[in-house]
């Protein structure tokens, strides 16, 4: 077979794993494997390059994604679906296979209703997709906020300060809660849950007065009651870097407490740099998975963890609904704000 991959939204460590695992399994059953670059704008243009051993051989350890990405929507692109089908004929290509989030595996449902034959792999940093425990991305975006924050403890103790630390997270808040309780943070703010300043604040001094600093966490969505909706993307999401979640929360506990009070930020930080072994070995199984999906005519589906197995999920379970923290979660992290 011929088959089609590529990667859209935004980047996270374990994309290339998964791009290795694709070629590598594709060779058992002698596919041609055809990348399009830049995501779905790729396929739409007809930017490809071919994929072989040669390429994809090194890239296990690597970040990011050899075959670039953008957060293109087709549907909202004038015959975006038609030029995709266009394409689709023009190369020769017998099966997609999407590697994304909740906008690229939406995007991979719509052309499977309209009869293109693809499957999806779910990756995002922020673990929100249904239908799977993990993504990958996830644990190696927290291993990374974890170390600033332990990083930030030092300065923090050393200045007698409060630092905030602001991690990524626009509607779910799994890597702000990870970070605050692997971490030790004294406060955790997700968007699930609207902040209660002053119980923050007066938690925040108690902690102060008993060992001279405090931490706090919080995802860069967390609800600080702006008005503006400002710029978004072409899914319609708010572009949250000019947000300033973490200063503004940093500007509210020095206000209310008097204790100099500093914020961090490290967002896209969070996306580079080598996956963890846990990340690159579930992108791997999950790209294994995706070629095998192909060749059982499972289209329509993604490659998913469930429990300790990869298995077959349909794609209108992943993106139904985003994989929020829920009261169960919540109660847990309050266990650790004493």
């Amino acid at each position: 077979m011929r088959v089609g991959i590529l990667t859209g939204g935004g980047d996270c460590p374990g994309l290339n794993p998964a791009i290795r695992g694709i070629v590598y399994r594709s060779m058992d059953f002698g596919d041609e494997i055809i990348g399009f670059e830049e995501g779905w704008k790729g396929l739409i243009e007809g930017r490809t390059r071919k994929l072989s051993l040669t390429e994809v051989d090194e890239i296990v350890s690597q970040g990011g994604t050899i075959l670039f990405t953008s957060r293109t929507n087709p549907f909202i692109i004038e015959n975006g679906p038609g030029k995709i089908k266009e394409n689709l004929d023009k190369f020769a290509i017998d099966a997609i296979i999407a590697i994304g989030g909740d906008d690229t595996l939406g995007v991979a449902l719509k052309l499977h209703q309209l009869g293109v034959k693809v499957v999806g792999i779910p990756k995002t940093m922020d673990n929100d997709l249904s239908g799977t425990d993990f993504t990958f991305g996830f644990y190696t975006s927290v291993e990374i906020a974890v170390d600033a924050l332990n990083r930030l403890k030092d300065t923090a103790k050393s200045h007698r300060r409060i630092i905030v630390l602001e991690v990524m997270g626009r509607e779910a808040g799994w890597v702000s809660l990870y970070t605050g309780i692997a971490g030790g943070a004294d406060w955790v703010l997700v968007p699930e849950e609207k902040p209660d300043f002053e119980v923050m604040c007066t938690h925040l001094m108690k902690d102060f007065e008993r060992k001279g600093y405090a931490l706090v966490v919080t995802s860069e969505g967390v609800d600080i009651s702006l008005e503006e909706k400002g710029e978004v993307d072409q899914f319609g999401h708010t572009l949250l870097q000019k947000r300033g979640v973490g200063e503004f929360i940093a500007d509210i506990i020095f206000k209310k407490t008097g204790i100099s009070t500093r914020c961090a930020v490290i967002g896209h930080i969070q996306r580079g740099g080598p996956p963890t072994v846990f990340d690159r070995m579930l992108a791997t199984r999950t790209g294994v998975k995706a070629v095998e999906m192909i060749h059982d005519n499972e289209f329509g589906k993604m490659a998913a963890l469930v429990g300790s197995q990869i298995a077959e999920v349909p794609l209108e379970e992943a993106t139904r609904t985003l994989k929020l923290v829920d009261e169960e979660w919540l109660d847990f992290l309050k266990i650790f704000l004493k």
